[in-house]
C-alpha cells in the first residue's frame, strides 16, 4: 500500500525496526490485527540468509512436531529467527 517498511536493504534485516504497517494479502495490518497474536515472519533460512535445511516446515503435517524459522516482525531482524512449531498459527 505504499509504505516504505525499512531505510534499506540491509536494515530489514539487520536490526532497525520496521516502520509499519505491514499488511497480509487480504489487507489486515498483522502488526495489530488479532487474526495475527504471534506476529511471526516464518522464512526457514539461517541467519546469515542459507536454507535451514532442518528447521523449514519442508514436509510438515498438522499432527506433526516439526520446527521451523521464524521471526517477530516488531524486532526488524527478519533472518535473526527462532525456532517454532510448524503447526503455530
Amino acid at each position: 500500500q505504499g509504505q516504505l517498511l525499512a531505510k534499506s536493504w540491509s536494515s530489514l534485516f539487520g536490526g532497525a525496526a520496521l516502520r509499519g504497517p505491514i499488511y497480509s494479502f487480504n489487507g489486515r495490518n498483522v502488526l495489530a490485527d488479532p487474526l495475527w497474536p504471534r506476529r511471526l515472519a516464518w522464512h526457514g533460512s539461517t541467519p546469515r540468509g542459507g536454507h535451514a535445511r532442518r528447521w523449514d516446515c519442508q514436509g510438515w503435517r498438522s499432527s506433526g512436531t516439526a520446527q521451523g524459522m521464524a521471526s517477530a516482525l516488531w524486532e526488524g531482524r527478519l533472518l535473526a529467527g527462532q525456532r517454532h512449531n510448524c503447526s503455530t498459527p
